[in-house]
């Protein structure tokens, strides 16, 4: 038996038109299956809870919804043995991008059906779970204030995910302010004069696709790292367009680092987002989790 999680407002309502393409395909091939539709990370998360505690033996439980819609339901899989199966559906689906997952509806109902589990890691933060992503600081802006902006809807209207972010840059570029900035990885401490932003990954990329970590594993039991500090709103500006294929990693005002442990203290407050969900602020410290999910993946090659 297959398990649905729904949020049919995820994408400005692209996630009820998947959902009614994958049940009619599954009605027609005679799949048995449950659904849940969700209108909340709090609501999504209790109702899979009761599903996972009954003795029905799931064989995956497929989300349909966008990456904060998975996020929420992170510490319900965490260690069920159940695995997630990716339908994406909202603006960012980097979820979807980190694990291969095609774009297309019909695609990725067979990777549910016929693909491989793979056992992945997760990243901790303070009692919290993302499985992409820590944005800590202008990238995190970006987010919030895409989240919060008009110019998401017409653009998930459009099917221009990625265009929201490319104009929350814009937006954000007017009022954010760099700051002093120490960040400690697995003992080792680096101090940062004038820091905008630190990307903490699990996948390559974050954002509607941006590259930031090009040499993230997702089960190599690591956290990739950028910092990117000390240059110019311009400079800024310019290193976006790099992001799209990972030729920021060799710039001068670019650091990449690599480890089990992290630690972030900034001298302004700053927004950190795992997933494109508000989990928490600076100071802070994350971890990797290592192997303690299952996601449903192509066949290799």
């Amino acid at each position: 038996m297959y398990l649905f999680v729904v949020n049919k407002n995820s994408g400005n309502g692209r996630g009820y038109r998947v959902w009614t393409k994958i049940s009619k395909i599954l009605d027609e091939r005679n799949i048995p299956y449950q659904h849940i539709f969700t209108q909340s990370a709090e609501q999504a998360h209790t109702l899979l809870m009761e599903k996972l505690s009954t003795s029905v033996k799931w064989l995956a439980v497929g989300v349909v919804g966008g990456d904060g819609t998975i996020n929420s339901l992170l510490p319900a899989l965490r260690d069920s043995g159940v695995p997630l199966a990716v339908f994406p559906s909202g603006s960012g689906n980097d979820t979807a991008r980190g694990f291969h997952i095609p774009m297309e509806t019909t695609a990725a109902l067979e990777v549910m059906l016929a693909g491989l589990p793979k056992t992945t890691d997760m990243i901790a933060i303070s009692g919290q779970s993302a499985l992409t992503a820590l944005a800590v600081g202008f990238d995190a802006e970006v987010a919030h204030n895409v989240n919060r902006s008009r110019y998401k809807k017409i653009c998930n209207a459009f099917g221009l995910g990625r265009l929201a972010y490319v104009i929350g840059v814009f937006h954000t570029l007017l009022t954010f302010r760099p700051a002093q900035l120490t960040v400690e990885c697995d003992g080792v401490t680096h101090n940062y004069s004038s820091a905008w932003l630190t990307a903490v990954n699990n996948v390559i990329s974050y954002g509607g696709g941006l590259a930031i970590c090009p040499q993230a594993i997702t089960d190599d039991g690591l956290l990739d790292i950028c910092i990117v500090h000390d240059c110019s709103r311009l400079k800024l500006l310019m290193l976006f367009p790099t992001l799209l294929y990972g030729g920021h990693t060799r710039l001068p005002f670019v650091t990449m680092l690599r480890g089990k442990n992290i630690s972030v203290h900034s001298s302004l407050p700053r927004l950190a987002l795992g997933d494109g969900e508000h989990l928490t602020s600076t100071p802070l410290t994350a971890s990797i989790d290592p192997g303690v999910l299952q996601v449903m993946c192509p066949h290799p090659g």
